[in-house]
């Protein structure tokens, strides 16, 4: 799992100090400590030290995804988009991942807001085909989710974090897991639409990606449902493509976006269109 194995989770008021050195020999439970590791953390104090601006919100929109969403995502996600579009955004995703400029053959992937891990398995699997070496890794604001997703044994490392603060997430995470400075790809799967300052995140990516490093970010065009905040957990009504650019051009000097013609997000009746975008780090 990627998982540092000289480190194992006890119980404490202080999750820091939740964690000893165990001599190496000593196998660890890794699901157990994941499970042990999100049960103490504070998340309010967590999204304070990362610098949210509204952690209270962030910790309410945790527990909208615990109780509504955590335990049937999956079913959610096909629901959603149906097997068809599901395939579609996964082979999307892969195939951007396998086009120029390539990925070492012991490439490092980050999937950020990945929830239960639906996309990330499957991306994970596709590109782990053609690339055996490739590492995976998956950061969720939503401890419950990647409790889901380590129950899948997809060898995929999760950790918790903030996608506004990918790099200060990352070294939170090094304190207790095996996690890369920097990644060689980062994707994000409808993510965007939940936080509470998108612009943050391309700024973010920019940060936690290598040179020459590619990100790719696939979301909700922008559309009228304002019921979609309550029912959803949505802070924004998708974006124009446009706008996309313009923020992501900030950080970025290749930004290329584009609707998925075909592609949509469809919930009782109601529809909105997705788009992907795709950011170069060359600098």
């Amino acid at each position: 799992m990627g998982h540092r194995l000289g480190k194992a989770v006890v119980a404490g008021s202080n999750p820091a100090r939740g964690f000893m050195l165990i001599k190496r020999q000593d196998r660890v439970n890794i699901s157990a400590s994941l499970e042990s590791y999100v049960k103490e953390l504070q998340l309010e104090r967590f999204f304070k030290k990362l610098g949210a601006s509204n952690p209270e919100m962030l910790a309410k929109e945790v527990e909208h995804f615990t109780t509504k969403e955590a335990g049937r995502r999956d079913e959610i996600v096909i629901s959603y988009f149906r097997e068809d579009g599901v395939n579609r955004i996964v082979d999307t995703i892969t195939s951007i991942l396998l086009a120029p400029p390539k990925l070492p053959a012991n490439a490092k992937v980050l999937d950020i807001g990945a929830g239960t891990g639906f996309f990330t398995v499957q991306i994970a699997n596709k590109l782990r085909s053609k690339l055996p070496k490739v590492s995976f890794y998956a950061m969720d604001i939503t401890p419950a989710m990647l409790l889901s997703l380590e129950k899948k044994n997809a060898k995929i490392t999760p950790f918790l974090g903030l996608a506004e603060n990918i790099d200060g997430s990352i070294k939170e995470a090094r304190k207790y897991f095996d996690i890369p400075h920097k990644f060689d790809a980062i994707f994000s799967t409808l993510m965007l639409h939940h936080s509470i300052h998108p612009e943050k995140i391309f700024k973010s990516l920019k940060t936690a990606l290598k040179r020459n490093g590619k990100a790719i970010v696939i979301d909700l065009c922008e559309h009228g449902f304002e019921e979609f905040k309550t029912e959803m957990g949505d802070v924004h009504l998708g974006f124009k493509p446009e706008n996309i650019r313009k923020m992501a051009r900030k950080y970025f000097s290749n930004v290329k976006t584009e609707k998925l013609p075909g592609i949509c997000c469809e919930c009782s009746g109601r529809s909105a269109e997705i788009f992907v975008a795709f950011l170069q780090n060359c600098s």
